[in-house]
């Protein structure tokens, strides 16, 4: 206990050095205060000299204090010159301090030592004028240096204890009461250069804290703006960051024509990817993406991901619109590389519009809106490629938003209707199967054709309650026909919804609609493009009794491996192969052969598209089994299919007979 009191009284009087900040903050304090205690110390040192000054004894009354006080000037004015404590270093700086708690004490011992010598030779009157200037400089000493604790309480100490050492005896002790007041100041002043240490450590520590709050706030808001107005997944400036440097461009008076351009890109099939592999791997894939395009950008470029799946690129530079097209059609090619996520191969394509400046109304938040118009029009289109805004965009693109409000409201009016197409057996001529299609002869704003909003509705998802209204009302109008078959077509939007497989079986359920009787199509591209979505829903379908068949078969590249694989019943002859179907043609060997190959996997055969009774038969003699087409009969409502069914029933030379005559 004793020996830790003990170090900390030692510690008052020892230079603290382990905090850089608060060395620094007081030299920078008793840096400004320095000149003026060498100025107290020359003035008091001069007032002595002029009391007691005695040519008999130059030495000590005129060549010591004129020693002492030009010491003391060039020390005042090097403390004069420390105006930029910063430039210095923290090892400067502890040296410094060092240095003055040394000196402060020899030049304070000097000061007393002299002044004793002094008062031994010097009058009455000269000693009680030395005795004040004594005290007066050892107060003001203290407190010049308060700034530094280590100096003020060692110069108080020395100088008190001096004082009172000689000063007690010294005359009688007629100078003892000035003494003992000057030992209650000196204690009065460590008291006080204690406290003020404190709080200037205090000081200097709050400050500082003060400092790492507000550059903890700095950062912390840089980094909710680096959230705000970045993407998180792929580090990208997002739409909000996007938006506001067209903002910064909208400012901008000096932009010549030609001079930016905004490119808008939607990736193909992304949607895909994400419910046939999960959200992980299309996170995935869109970093890899992002990576790729980012290495195309030329630093006048910037790439942001505005959507899930859509990116734009605001690109300044001369002729900006031929730059841009270059640059897009780069980073399409980009895009349709495959990507390898958990060992799966992903691939994706893309759809890009650009827009820029040509025009006096092209300002850079219009060229966003021109550019996205261009990429939707790309994506009715077919998709794949790069398209140039052109002011003839706008209509189509008025035209799907009017088509797209009107779906939802057709449907709450009763404006659709199904259509059925008669799928006749090959050798009967008997229509034994119908496929359901839909139609929309009720429109307030006149009759529509599939091929114009079918489109729009796969891409708004409207393609959901469209598709489940065909097979309710279908299953419902065919269910007492007897044992006709029905097929309906499945939207690849349909087949992607995890939740199809559930609304089919409670259509069935409702309708009371026999599952045998019922025929799913899929397409050929479709079935390449998702094959575990396809292996997982046919077998699905299959459990409940339907059958599946594949749609447009010979429009893509559908294995022998495909075919074994997913089970499919049927497959569908593509309408487009039936061209030039003639005796002896490439046609009718290419059609024969396909029909081979699928009665060679147990797989029935139907024909779309046939038109004349030659294509029928070359159709019968190369064995397939069910006909589709005009020639037997056009997508008709459902009173007319009926009265179709009873026809059907004839043979097939009087049907013929019928048909001519028609």
């Amino acid at each position: 206990m004793r020996s830790s009191k003990m170090r900390a009284l030692l510690d008052i009087f020892r230079v603290e050095t382990s905090d850089a900040e608060l060395n620094r903050a007081q030299f920078r304090s008793f840096s400004r205060q320095m000149p003026l205690l060498y100025a107290i110390l020359v003035c008091n040192a001069l007032a002595i000299t002029f009391t007691s000054f005695d040519p008999a004894q130059a030495i000590k009354t005129f060549v010591t204090p004129a020693t002492m006080c030009a010491l003391a000037i060039s020390r005042a004015f090097w403390w004069w010159r420390q105006t930029d404590p910063d430039r210095l270093s923290d090892a400067q700086i502890v040296d410094y301090l060092k240095r003055t708690c040394t000196l402060a004490v020899l030049m304070t011992m000097s000061f007393e030592i002299w002044c004793i010598w002094v008062y031994q030779s010097a009058d009455y009157y000269a000693r009680s004028s030395l005795t004040f200037f004594l005290g007066l400089t050892e107060v003001s000493t203290v407190f010049c240096l308060m700034a530094l604790r280590a100096a003020a309480m060692r110069v108080a100490v020395v100088s008190t204890f001096s004082f009172a050492f000689y000063f007690s005896w010294a005359d009688g002790g007629r100078l003892l009461p000035q003494t003992l007041v000057l030992c209650c100041v000196c204690a009065g002043m460590m008291v006080v250069t204690q406290s003020y240490n404190r709080s200037f450590s205090a000081l200097i520590l709050s400050q500082r804290n003060l400092r790492m709050r507000q550059h903890e706030t700095e950062k912390l808001s840089e980094e909710n703006r680096r959230i705000a107005f970045s993407d998180p997944l792929s580090g990208l400036p997002n739409r909000r960051e996007l938006l506001t440097r067209l903002d910064r461009l909208e400012t901008r008076c000096d932009l010549p024509p030609d001079s930016l351009a905004v490119i808008f890109i939607d990736l193909d099939g992304f949607k895909a990817v994400n419910d046939e592999h999960g959200h992980h791997a299309g996170d995935a894939l869109i970093r890899s993406v992002c990576l790729r395009l980012s290495q195309h950008c030329p630093s006048s470029a910037t790439l942001a991901r505005v959507g899930g799946d859509e990116f734009a690129v605001v690109l300044e530079a001369p002729d900006a619109q031929a730059t841009a097209l270059k640059l897009a059609r780069a980073m399409l090619e980009e895009i349709s590389l495959p990507v390898l996520v958990d060992r799966h191969v992903l691939q994706v394509g893309g759809s890009i519009g650009i827009a820029a400046n040509v025009d006096a109304q092209g300002r850079p938040r219009e060229l966003l809106r021109r550019a996205d118009t261009a990429m939707y029009h790309v994506k009715t289109r077919g998709k794949g490629q790069v398209a140039i805004y052109d002011p003839g965009f706008d209509e189509g693109r008025l035209r799907r938003l009017e088509i797209e409000s009107q779906i939802g409201s057709g449907l709450n009016h009763d404006e659709f209707d199904v259509f059925y197409q008669p799928i006749v057996d090959a050798r009967s001529g008997a229509i034994v199967s119908a496929e359901a299609l839909l139609r929309w002869p009720r429109r307030p704003q006149g009759p529509l054709q599939p091929d114009e909003f079918i489109d729009i509705a796969e891409a708004t998802g409207q393609i959901h309650p469209l598709g489940l209204y065909v097979l309710e009302r279908a299953c419902r109008e065919i269910g007492p026909l007897g044992n006709l078959k029905l097929s309906v077509n499945v939207s690849p939007a349909q087949f992607r919804d995890p939740a199809f497989e559930r609304q089919v079986c409670h259509v069935l359920e409702q309708t009371r609609f026999p599952p045998e009787r019922l025929q799913f199509e899929i397409t050929e591209g479709y079935l390449l493009a998702n094959p575990e979505r396809v292996v997982s829903a046919v077998e699905a379908f299959k459990a409940l009794g339907m059958s599946v068949a594949l749609d447009d078969f010979g429009t893509g590249f559908t294995s022998i491996h495909y075919l074994r694989s997913y089970g499919f019943s049927h497959i569908k002859i593509d309408k487009s192969l039936l061209a030039g179907l003639a005796p002896g043609a490439k046609a009718t060997m290419l059609v024969t052969g396909a029909i081979t190959l699928a009665c060679g996997l147990d797989m029935a055969v139907i024909a779309e598209g046939v038109e004349t009774e030659a294509q029928a038969d070359i159709l019968r003699a190369a064995g397939c089994h069910e006909l589709q087409g005009y020639l037997f009969g056009r997508p008709m409502p459902l009173a007319e299919f009926i009265k179709a069914c009873e026809q059907s029933g004839r043979p097939i030379a009087e049907q013929r007979r019928l048909r001519a005559a028609g």
